[in-house]
């Protein structure tokens, strides 16, 4: 990794980063056994298919094209977007404690680079208050693209003047980490917040 004097800019995502969000979460409300959660969740409102509302797909025709494909689970389909609120289960609070000790230290712009939905993101912002923190959100479904492609994230260095070899890029998805490091982001795979505190200490950025 760069030397922590390069660095003027961080680079989170959101989900299962600092927002516990999972559908499993709902789905064990919903499903009597984890075996059962787990097909429905690898067949039918599977993670590409929510990749596609990531990407700007209103939910609306997401819930019903798969209702009419898969007219048994049509209840179960539509708890997908009518109760998304609880897959969210709360924030990650070692991760938004380091956050939090970041942006105080005043040495870096803080920014967000997140797969999520424009019709569901209102939601978390009005639950978790650190997302005021920002010094900038760039956001999928209002971008209409979505990590891991190239264009998703040269929209945020474009958008914030920021330099690839100057940020730091931390996602819980290696998929996304090796895209950034692709384009030149030095990257983090997040793990859990007490790995993330061991490295950014042993960069000397905490």
């Amino acid at each position: 990794m760069q030397t922590i004097q390069q660095t003027n800019t961080i680079i989170f995502d959101l989900g299962a980063v600092l927002i516990d969000w999972n559908p499993r979460h709902l789905y064990r409300k919903i499903f009597d056994s984890e075996e059962k959660m787990e097909w429905f969740l690898a067949n039918i409102c599977t993670s590409d298919w929510n990749e596609e509302q990531d990407a700007g797909r209103p939910f609306a025709d997401a819930v019903q094209t798969l209702s009419q494909n898969h007219p048994e689970f049509r209840n179960e389909i539509h708890a997908f977007w009518e109760r998304w609120e609880e897959m969210l289960a709360g924030p990650i609070e070692g991760t938004v404690e380091i956050f939090n000790q970041l942006r105080q230290s005043g040495q870096y712009k803080i920014l967000a680079l997140t797969n999520w939905s424009a019709e569901t993101f209102p939601i978390a912002r009005k639950k978790y208050d650190f997302l005021d923190w920002f010094h900038g959100i760039v956001m999928s479904g209002e971008e209409k693209t979505r990590k891991p492609h190239a264009e998703f994230y040269k929209i945020l260095l474009n958008r914030y003047s920021v330099k690839a070899e100057n940020s730091l890029f931390i996602d819980d998805n290696l998929r996304n980490i090796e895209a950034a490091r692709e384009l030149g982001i030095p990257s983090i795979h997040f793990t859990g917040p007490e790995a993330l505190k061991e490295e950014l200490k042993k960069s000397g950025f905490l």
